[in-house]
Order: C-alpha cells, then structure tokens, then sequence
C-alpha cells in the first residue's frame, strides 16, 4: 500500500520526532502499524512546519493546498504526502478528520487564546482527537462509542502535552492554560509571559489540567476493548507513556517552567510489558459502561464524521464547513496584509 521508501522516511521521521508514539507503536500489527507512522509522520511534520517555521500563515494555507491534492489523489512530491494519501486511498478515510486538525494548526498561526477548559478542550479535539479518531479508522473500527473513548485519549494526551510545555509555550508568547484559571487565582496572564515562575499557583494550575487529563485516560481505555485484540496493546501502551509523562511532572512538583519532564527508557519498557499484560488480562472480562458514555461535546463532530464509511462526503456538518473556512480567510487576509507591509504598500 505505501511505497517501503516513503514508509521508512516516515518511520524515521516519527522516531526522531515523537519518540512516545514510535514506542508505543511498537505493539500494533504491522498492517496498522504502518499505516499509523504514515499518518503520524504527515501530522507531526505538519505541526512542526507551522509551531517552528517564521510563516505560521503560510504554513497553515500551504497544509490545507497539501490536503486537498492529497484527497484528490495527486499528492506533492514528498514521502509524507504520498504515504497519507495511501492511507487515505485505502482506509476511505473521511475528509474531516485531517480537516479539523487543519482548523487547529489555523488556530496556532492565529495565537488564538483559550478562555476556558473547554476551550482548550476544542483545541484538543482538533491537534489530538482528530488524530485518536484516524488511528480508531485505521484499526477499521467505526463504532461510534470506540471512536468516543479514542477522541477521550487524544484529549488527555494533549492535555498533558500542554501540562508539560507551560514554561516552553510561556517563554515563546503563549498560554494555553484555560485563561480563567489563572484570573481565578490573581494571575494576569500578560504578567506571566513577561515573568514566567514556577510559584505556587501556577503550579496548582498546572496538577489541576492534569487532573482532567487522568480522568480522561480512565474514560478513553475503556474504549480499548472495542479494539481489534492485537491492536490492544499498542493502544494501551500509548494511554500508559503518555501518562508517565504527567507523573513526571507530578514528580517535580508540578513545575513544568524549571524542568522539562522525561521519562526514561527502563520506564517506557516497564509499560510496554503492561500494556501486554492488560491486554491478556482483560480478554475475558466484561466491557466497561464507560464505554458507551456520551463522547465530549467538543468532539461530537469527529465521532459522527468517523463513523461515516464516504470519505468524500462533506467533511463538516452543522456549519463546520463554513468555520473552517472563515478561519482560512481570515489567515489568507492576514497573509496579504503582511506580504503588503513587507513591500512598503
């Protein structure tokens, strides 16, 4: 399906740039394993062009010319490129996925704020969730409550992406803290991307997010049952390394300004052998009622949008369509303004 060349340039890409999945990858079959490197590959140089590249706006209109040769089956001249276009050839993958991680990246280039949890949860269901419900795709499962407790696991691991990156995000000019909790507790935000310390209430803030994040990787596992059997473990295995890195944190004290939290190697094998042993464990048990909890309702539309089998279908109902592309305009028109300013216009 994806040309072995393209596939390796992906493997490498994952491998250097998101060591945490490449671990947790380890454990899937290899019929969705590559597949998964592919998608991860294309999503993670994507994330990089527009978080580390001066043009955010450029990069972010460039994606979404990329996305649409992609689905029109004349992908750029690159490995990524042609390895998702392969995956989304032959999973039939639904156009709205990788579309609302577009409208997240847009969201990045706009330095777009987040007043509230659930702000910052509808940015996670687009940079994560989306992802969760692709790789859900990949395992070809379709189940509406599967794909809930997956979007469930994307939300906590971006929310312990977040947890960790506090002192990074507020060093570059950014919070992505619900910015009513740091009013709540006397915080400006303003004064704290001037001066970024470690005290004691940004450092509650930081254990409360992750508070959310462990509620939702209890939530999101009980989905891994769903699961295709041998993809178990794989999936396990990413809830499991992607939650040691918020025990990390808790670790130091929840400072995640002074220190970045890592895990170690001896660590990420302890939690593969767990993943495995979960996986034999709970064979015979029965499923979670969880399971069938209503997905958040921030990632509803990624739930109803995999669960559909037309990937040409229109990728947004209820007016998402229209959102995105009022979001790109407004780039393309920040875009024009700039390149006007740059020659004196």
């Amino acid at each position: 399906m994806i040309n072995p060349r393209d596939l390796h340039i992906c493997r490498d890409a994952i491998r250097h740039g998101s060591l945490s999945f490449y671990t947790a990858s380890k454990l899937l079959p290899a019929k969705v394993r590559d597949p998964a490197l592919a998608l991860y590959a294309f999503c993670r140089l994507a994330d990089d062009a527009v978080d580390l590249g001066d043009h955010k706006i450029d990069a972010v209109l460039r994606l979404r010319d990329r996305l649409d040769l992609i689905y029109q089956g004349k992908p750029q001249d690159s490995a990524a490129d042609r390895a998702f276009t392969a995956v989304v050839e032959a999973f039939e993958m639904p156009k709205a996925l990788p579309d609302a991680l577009l409208e997240g990246f847009a969201w990045d280039a706009m330095e777009k704020d987040y007043d509230t949890l659930s702000g910052v949860i509808d940015y996670s269901a687009r940079v994560a969730a989306a992802v969760g419900a692709m790789m859900t795709v990949l395992m070809g499962v379709r189940d509406a409550d599967a794909l809930a407790r997956a979007c469930d696991l994307g939300v906590a691991m971006q929310l312990t992406n977040i947890s960790r990156d506090v002192g990074e995000d507020a060093r570059m000019g950014r919070i992505y803290l619900p910015l009513d909790w740091l009013r709540e507790v006397g915080m400006s935000p303003e004064a704290f991307i001037a001066d970024p310390i470690p005290d004691d209430r940004i450092r509650g803030l930081t254990k409360r997010l992750l508070k959310e994040a462990t509620r939702l990787y209890h939530r999101g596992e009980a989905g891994i049952s769903a699961l295709p059997l041998s993809s178990r473990p794989g999936i396990y295995a990413a809830r499991h390394v992607y939650a040691g890195i918020g025990g990390a944190i808790a670790k130091n004290g929840y400072d995640t300004i002074s220190y970045r939290a890592h895990t170690y190697k001896s660590q990420k094998i302890g939690w593969l052998m767990l993943s495995m042993a979960r996986t034999a464990t709970t064979v015979a048990l029965p499923q979670s009622a969880v399971l069938h909890a209503r997905p958040l309702e921030e990632c509803a539309f990624l739930v109803d949008a995999a669960a559909r089998a037309k990937p040409h279908a229109p990728s947004w109902g209820d007016g998402r369509a229209g959102a995105l592309l009022s979001v790109l305009a407004e780039l393309e028109a920040r875009d024009r303004q700039t390149q006007l300013e740059r020659h004196g216009a």
